[in-house]
């Protein structure tokens, strides 16, 4: 190993130990293991009836795992796409603030250690956390739903599954960027913590209420032409979609429900003559690749914001 890069390492392995052994971590891990076997008990019991005869998804049994429940707890992926963001969040709204004000900061970079392994560390290690965390549940569900049914994953589910935990790696890790930069915005953790949350409830919960709402008062006409209904519904769609929980959910249901062909409102021209058989996994790849495309963006652009306020700060012991 080249020696530039050791304390790189020697930062990552020192981070991943604290998060570890941290007591939110663990809180949160808890947390979300036990609703993850609620889902996933959920989608067991109401599996029979979610199978019906002549459904294009009943070939891929084994994606009901994430995606069925009875109506008293959500499915593993809303679970997901609820909680996720609160872990990336967890492990990084004090990544930078809690160093500063603890004076450690100051020391660790007074080494001979170069200003971006700090920032570029903490990153990676609360990264790597989360992806271990997301595919040790993932496969957890797998081989719970293994023993209960009785029935192993095809190949082309068990794909469709390991690119649905990617995507839920970059999904929480966006946050995990966001709470990086209001870590560096605000020097106390409990405003960082606090505005971190206050942005994941509102794209959680008031966005689409919001957007929905106006969507409502500014239609021009309940009887237009078809063609201006679909323009203006495609207009609230791309609004929608500036809401990274809804890329996430956009992606996923294409990714884990095969039958979905494509997303956004459509012509009856354009579904005139199809066929109602289930995509292939790299077909559903390319639907989705806008909004994996989208999800990446805004995580390198939080990035970005963070390592150059990061590296143009000014850090004295105070």
């Amino acid at each position: 190993m080249n020696k530039a890069e050791q304390p790189f390492w020697v930062i990552v392995n020192k981070e991943i130990r604290d998060h570890v052994r941290s007591w939110r971590f663990i809180i949160l891990l808890v947390i979300i293991t036990l609703t993850c076997m609620g889902a996933l008990y959920t989608s067991l019991t109401s599996m029979r009836e979610a199978i019906k005869s002549g459904n294009a998804e009943d070939a891929f049994f084994f994606l009901k795992l994430f995606t069925v429940s009875d109506g008293t707890l959500p499915s593993f992926v809303l679970f997901i796409n609820f909680l996720g963001p609160l872990l990336g969040i967890a492990l990084g709204f004090d990544a930078m603030n809690s160093e500063q004000n603890k004076g450690t900061l100051c020391r660790i970079l007074s080494q001979p250690i170069h200003r971006d392994c700090m920032i570029n560390a903490k990153f990676l290690a609360a990264l790597i956390v989360i992806a271990i965390m997301l595919f040790v549940l993932g496969f957890l569900v797998m081989g719970a739903g293994l023993v209960a049914i009785g029935i192993p994953p095809t190949p082309e589910e068990f794909g469709r599954i390991v690119f649905f935990l990617i995507l839920s790696i970059f999904y929480v890790g966006l946050w995990l960027n966001m709470a990086i930069l209001f870590s560096l915005c605000f020097r106390q953790t409990a405003t960082s913590a606090l505005a971190s949350v206050a942005i994941w409830l509102f794209f959680s919960v008031f966005y689409t209420m919001i957007v929905n709402w106006i969507a409502r008062m500014l239609i021009p006409s309940e009887v237009m032409n078809p063609y201006y209904a679909i323009g203006y519904q495609k207009i609230v769609w791309g609004i929608m979609s500036f809401n990274p929980c809804e890329l996430f959910n956009q992606a996923t249901s294409v990714l884990l429900m095969p039958s979905v062909r494509s997303l956004g409102p459509l012509m009856m021209e354009q579904v005139q003559g199809a066929i109602p058989s289930p995509l292939p996994l790299g077909q559903s790849l390319l639907v989705i690749w806008p909004q994996l495309t989208g999800l990446i963006a805004v995580t390198i652009l939080c990035f970005a914001l963070s390592y150059v306020m990061f590296m143009r700060r000014e850090i004295r012991p105070r």
